[in-house]
């Protein structure tokens, strides 16, 4: 079940990248920028966009650029690692094509000392559940994480509900183009 929401929705994202989304990357660019959780967050992890992901490279650069801390995720043999970032620059293409520190920049950080983390996925649910790529990286870190945990998504990958399993782990708010969404209000 959760394979067929993630082909749909990733052919309804392709569909869309032709008209370009950028319009909604900045809607919702401006939603992070001005949510209090972020604000009141020095540290700060995000994921680095790839193809028709909600676009997070000018996020990370207004970060940096405003004294957040900002850690990024890396993949290396199967398991996800973090690593702080000083300078956009200091990415170049990782494991999957997606943006990640250059090795002479890697700079471990633990999970356990991030304030807020971006999150990517395909499908969302307004109770918090995602749908990913199916490796459960973000799953396997965010276990050990006490952060807020925010996920960024176009309006049409939120459903009223969508499957999930005993051990995913659930998003605190989702922002998309047209809303902010707190799970537990």
């Amino acid at each position: 079940m959760k394979e067929k929401f993630r082909q749909k929705i990733l052919k309804l994202r392709k569909e869309f990248e032709k008209d370009g989304l950028s319009k909604f990357n900045i809607e919702i660019k401006n939603k992070v920028l001005n949510l209090q959780e972020y604000i009141n967050s020095n540290i700060v992890c995000f994921y680095v966009s790839f193809e028709s992901e909600v676009q997070t490279h000018d996020l990370i650069k207004s970060s940096l650029e405003s004294g957040k801390r900002i850690i990024v995720p890396y993949v290396d043999k199967k398991e996800i690692y973090l690593s702080e970032l000083k300078n956009f620059n200091n990415l170049d293409l990782g494991k999957f094509g997606i943006l990640a520190p250059k090795k002479e920049f890697v700079k471990p950080f633990d999970i356990t000392n991030v304030e807020a983390i971006i999150i990517p996925g395909i499908v969302f649910d307004k109770l918090g559940h995602r749908i990913g790529f199916g490796g459960g990286y973000y799953d396997k870190l965010l276990r050990d994480s006490k952060a807020i945990k925010i996920a960024l998504c176009y309006d049409f990958q939120l459903f009223e509900k969508i499957p999930y399993e005993e051990h995913d782990i659930p998003v605190d708010i989702i922002i998309t183009e047209k809303q902010i969404i707190r799970v537990n209000d």
